[in-house]
């Protein structure tokens, strides 16, 4: 996002964040709405060009989205969107993303109230390897020919009573409303937003056998020093690496792995 939507975006999870802090507020169920409210604005192209028209009085394009969505979903997010919608942004779409971020956002929030927030980071990082080493699966949540019912109820089948509830509504809704990204990439939008959520990066620490308690708090403490922030580690077994370790922060990768090594030195000799 560009300036202006930025600036709304910052806006509204302030408001997101004002609101969620008061325990009586179904954060789940508030998700779920507001799931609801991105879903409209996406299919909607024009409604969301009236709401985001810097030609129209923010207090107008407010009262509309009340109009609109009274009734049809909680007065926590009938606000939140309106007070949206008086905020300037840069694109139209923009509104749709942050509406949905702010979704994911809340179920985050969900899981944090209940002490899942840790399980559901490392349970999307999971099934990101899950789908990422079976063909088959990725296929069947990406063909644009299966309807989102279908592939809802393959996800259900797989996570059902084995991830946590956010989880399960979190990729299902990434899954049947993609909004145009691949699946690799909203798992790991949900991850950063998760990790977001106290403030941590994530690293995603691939070794070629799995690291001990000991080991996994040495790196994370290491890391944090390095970045100035909490850490979250993803942490991935693949013997092909040999031996050593290979870190990945962000765009950012410490590769310290032997296969590395050796391939250095091929490169050198090729050379």
């Amino acid at each position: 996002m560009n300036g202006a939507s930025r600036e709304a975006l910052a806006a509204a999870r302030e408001r997101l964040d004002a609101l969620t802090d008061n325990t009586s507020v179904d954060a789940a169920r508030l998700a779920e709405e507001l799931a609801a409210v991105t879903a409209l604005l996406d299919r909607e192209v024009s409604l969301r060009r009236v709401l985001t028209d810097p030609a129209q009085a923010g207090e107008a394009k407010a009262e509309l989205a009340g109009r609109l969505l009274t009734g049809q979903v909680g007065g926590e997010a009938v606000d939140l969107v309106s007070g949206m919608v008086r905020s300037r942004w840069s694109a139209s779409r923009d509104l749709v993303d942050a509406v949905e971020e702010l979704a994911n956002t809340a179920d985050l929030t969900a899981a944090q109230r209940a002490g899942a927030l840790d399980g559901v980071e490392d349970e999307l990082f999971r099934f990101g390897r899950v789908v990422q080493s079976s063909t088959e699966l990725r296929a069947a949540l990406t063909d644009r020919a299966a309807t989102a019912s279908a592939k809802g109820e393959l996800l259900r089948s797989l996570l059902g009573g084995k991830a946590d509830p956010a989880t399960e509504r979190l990729v299902v809704r990434l899954v049947t409303a993609p909004r145009g990204r691949s699946l690799e990439t909203g798992l790991e939008s949900l991850s950063k937003l998760a990790a977001a959520r106290r403030d941590r990066m994530v690293a995603v620490v691939t070794t070629a056998v799995p690291l001990s308690e000991t080991q996994k708090q040495r790196l994370g403490a290491a890391l944090a020093k390095l970045y100035g922030r909490q850490m979250h580690l993803n942490l991935d077994v693949d013997p092909e690496v040999l031996g050593g370790i290979s870190v990945r922060v962000g765009d950012e990768e410490i590769n310290g792995t032997i296969a590395e090594r050796l391939d250095e030195a091929a490169r050198r000799m090729a050379g």
